[in-house]
């Protein structure tokens, strides 16, 4: 009797892609998806996904895990944990960050972040570098080595006291981006506006959290994208823009793009389903939605469902940032905290596919081949990231089953992060993810968690 062809074979699903969506049996082998047809032969496993959706396990391109801030406070998470509650989201592949400070040798700063996934990781991850320090061994030597390596997208702020780099810093990384073949990603804002705009705010008393959104006015987004642009545009190099939050960035984007340069862009949950008047709450509650960019308007959201819908922004990533809302995050400046002393971010792993299939998929804005392209296709190729983000023979076997008809309603008990709390508690999802495999192995079902923490591995990026 001869062996089975397959390990698994996932059966009677409909398999959707950014292209297509059809109904297969899907087989598995050696943590590849090997054959996709009708009535495939048995497998040593089934997996009855009749009244499924077979979809490519997400790609979130965005994601604090185990980062220390250049203010000295660790996030919530660790590898373990963050990765969990992005195994329990559907999502299979993350890129977090490998954050280096002032001071900091870019090269250890890789090494150390490197040993923490590996010691934790339940998915499959990459990394951006956070180049906070443009020292000439930095640029000239540790950047050529490490895309190299593998680790083929820097990350730069162009605000933050600790962080950011000037415009003459930022240009040289970008040239170093350059000529070492890497994807340069920016967090663009004008930290002049900023300053100016949160030092006014304190002195005036307004120090509670709903006023974190005019302390970020919203020409500081759009003057840093026209910047940004710029260079993009001189140096003739691809930026990624991040966690675009406005209809005038969006605009600029656009813009940008139609005259031929080379620039990306994403969004994020947050930016498509909140508003500003979510901080603004009792006390210092509103510090649970605060991040940066901050929330924005109503109008936003629809300017920025437009630009995912005309391709002028390509991904929607968690931007996960987590903090607990108690004295080891959030609040670690006690109770009368300003504004300016409150950790910004807020969780996102776990949520991010389930509020953008509700809206996308069971609410029908953009469909479900868009969803598809969103969240898992399109930042795989952006990135590099080899053998993810679509459902196709060849492709690691990262997958997610979906029950299209499940409703359920997000609740901070549910929540597998170290922060304690969703921002979106409350909200009543239709659609949830059911099974996830990751390279062939079902990592959850039924609502639990199945890797052991370090079999995620670190991803391949061309």
């Amino acid at each position: 009797m001869t062996d089975p062809a397959f390990d698994t074979v996932i059966r009677g699903g409909t398999v959707a892609t950014a292209t297509d969506v059809f109904r297969a049996d899907l087989g598995i082998a050696g943590g590849k998806v090997a054959a996709l047809g009708l009535d495939l032969p048995p497998g040593r496993r089934e997996i009855d996904a009749t009244g499924r959706l077979v979809l490519p396990g997400g790609v979130d391109s965005h994601a604090h895990i185990e980062q220390l801030s250049a203010n000295g406070l660790m996030n919530a998470d660790t590898w373990e944990s963050a990765t969990r509650s992005a195994a329990l989201g559907g999502t299979t592949s993350v890129i977090a960050f490998a954050a280096q400070h002032v001071g900091m040798d870019l090269a250890q700063v890789v090494a150390d972040y490197q040993g923490l996934a590996e010691r934790g990781s339940l998915i499959d991850y990459a990394f951006h570098l956070i180049i906070a320090d443009a020292t000439e061994k930095a640029v000239r030597e540790d950047i050529p080595a490490l895309v190299r390596a593998g680790h083929t997208s820097l990350k730069a702020f162009m605000t933050y006291d600790r962080l950011q780099l000037g415009d003459e810093a930022l240009l040289e990384v970008m040239a170093a981006a350059k000529e070492a073949g890497a994807l340069v990603c920016v967090h663009a804002e004008n930290h002049g506006l900023i300053a100016f705009a949160s030092r006014r705010l304190l002195a005036e008393g307004r120090t509670t959290p709903k006023y974190h959104a005019a302390s970020h006015p919203r020409l500081s987004e759009s003057e840093a994208f026209e910047r940004v642009v710029r260079f993009s545009q001189y140096l003739d190099q691809p930026v990624m823009v991040f966690h675009v939050s406005t209809r005038e960035g969006a605009a600029i984007l656009r813009r940008a793009r139609g005259e031929g340069i080379p620039i990306l862009a994403e969004t994020c949950p947050q930016y498509l389903f909140l508003t500003e008047a979510d901080l603004d709450r009792p006390g210092l509650e509103g510090a649970k939605w605060m991040c940066s960019p901050p929330l924005r308007e109503a109008g936003d959201q629809e300017a920025l469902w437009r630009a995912l819908d005309l391709g002028d922004l390509q991904t929607v990533s968690s931007d996960h940032a987590p903090y607990r809302y108690d004295e080891t995050g959030k609040l670690k400046a006690g109770p009368g905290a300003t504004f300016k002393q409150i950790a910004n971010g807020m969780p996102g792993l776990q949520m991010r596919l389930p509020l953008l299939f509700d809206a996308m998929v069971s609410g029908g804005r953009l469909g479900l081949r868009k969803f598809v392209e969103l969240t898992a296709t399109a930042p795989a190729r952006i990135y590099g990231l080899a053998g993810k983000g679509s459902v196709a023979v060849g492709a690691d076997a990262d997958l997610c089953l979906w029950d299209p008809e499940r409703r359920v309603t997000l609740a901070d008990a549910m929540v597998a992060d170290r922060t304690g709390f969703t921002p979106y508690a409350g909200r009543t999802v239709t659609g949830w993810p059911e099974t996830v495999l990751r390279r062939g192995e079902v990592i959850v079902a039924e609502g639990e968690v199945r890797a052991t923490p370090g079999t995620g591995r670190r991803i391949a990026r061309g």
